[in-house]
């Protein structure tokens, strides 16, 4: 083995040119994907939920293909480039029945990953999810009261409207239960939250109990989950509010990265920190609210799908926001599918599909985590 001599440097002459050290060939690959996914993830995104739309059109007791489905999209707009399906009965399937729940499949997911990525945000905490500040249990009760009051035959608007209510009420009581002193802490929010979903449950037990077994097995299947009532009706009430919540999360966007340095310096750079949390509350309760009004509790979508888009893209919100809406669509368009094809001829709960799904999915990105991060002391 040979060895290079270094010439010793002289007085007054430049130091010779250092060659930088090549990085790790992991470290490198990392640098260089995730730019890549930054850019394009979104798009990514954008395609498969129309491929999955797509494709839950076509799955039903009335076989069609994709080009019939799009063939009668663009009849129903006045454009007839494609050949619609030769039964009519498959026109009015699709119109009447998958339409509907496609597009209510599309907002609840796209509220529910919106909400997460808001509260994670807010809270600067991974773990964070919608059922935090009790909306979800605040519906249920709403709803649970509708159908024991109204009886078994309560019209579907009833047990919305009454959900609706519910959630938004209810996080308001959470809400003021954690203020004091001007100022709401995280923690106290996150306890009232939890006390508040304890006596929320005590209260559906009570109206399950003293209902008829008709009005029992209707609450049961409400808090379960599922699409297999939507409708038009309920898709253009459901959108006004999911709309306007994703927008106020779009503009929320820039303050929730502040906050991400610390509630000390997103203050000397600007930020209202109680006004942007009491912001990401109510939109919040908005979304989700309007969210399982029509659909039941579907839980974990906005708990898993932040959690996992913030691992690909990374924390900023601009990006993880409607990135987190897209991702939630995805997930709750194919978890239904996976709803209306395991079992032949039954149409199985979604919110039971999600958490027996999510809850693994979850776990073992917690494991990735705290395997990556080294322990999370």
């Amino acid at each position: 083995m040979t060895t290079q001599r270094v010439r010793p440097q002289r007085v007054g002459e430049a130091a010779p040119a250092t060659v930088p050290a090549t990085p790790a060939r992991g470290g490198s690959r990392r640098g260089r994907l995730q730019p890549t996914l930054r850019r394009t993830l979104l798009p990514v995104l954008v395609l498969a939920t129309v491929a999955a739309a797509i494709l839950a059109a076509c799955i039903g007791q009335v076989p069609t293909s994709p080009t019939e489905v799009l063939g009668v999209l663009l009849h129903g707009v006045g454009l007839d480039w494609l050949d619609s399906p030769a039964h009519p009965a498959a026109t009015d399937t699709l119109w009447h029945v998958r339409f509907p729940r496609v597009a209510l499949g599309l907002l609840v997911g796209a509220a529910l990953g919106c909400a997460g990525a808001l509260l994670q945000g807010a809270f600067a905490n991974p773990l964070a999810e919608p059922g935090v500040i009790g909306v979800s249990s605040g519906a249920a009760v709403g709803a649970s009261a509708a159908i024991v009051i109204g009886g078994a035959g309560t019209a579907v608007w009833g047990v919305a409207g009454a959900a609706f209510v519910g959630g938004l009420l209810t996080t308001m009581l959470v809400y003021a239960m954690a203020r004091s002193h001007q100022r709401t802490d995280v923690i106290t929010l996150v306890l009232a939250g939890v006390a508040i979903n304890a006596v929320a449950g005590g209260l559906i037990a009570l109206f399950t109990y003293i209902s008829s077994p008709t009005a029992r097995d209707q609450i049961v299947f409400w808090q379960l989950g599922t699409l297999g009532s939507a409708t038009w009706e309920a898709v253009a009430l459901a959108t006004g509010p999911i709309v306007l919540g994703a927008l106020g999360a779009v503009l929320l966007s820039h303050q929730l990265d502040l906050l991400a340095l610390g509630e000390a310096p997103a203050r000397h750079l600007g930020v209202n920190v109680e006004r942007l949390r009491l912001s990401v509350v109510a939109l919040v309760a908005l979304l989700v609210a309007a969210a399982v009004a029509f659909t039941g509790i579907i839980a974990f979508v906005g708990l898993v799908v932040p959690h996992a888009v913030r691992m690909l893209v990374g924390p900023g919100h601009r990006l993880l926001v409607p990135a987190s809406a897209v991702a939630g669509a995805l997930v709750l368009l194919v978890a239904d599918m996976g709803a209306r094809t395991l079992v032949h001829n039954a149409d199985l709960p979604l919110g039971m599909l999600t958490a027996l799904v999510g809850g693994p999915v979850f776990f073992v990105l917690i494991l990735r985590t705290r395997a990556r991060q080294g322990g999370w002391s």
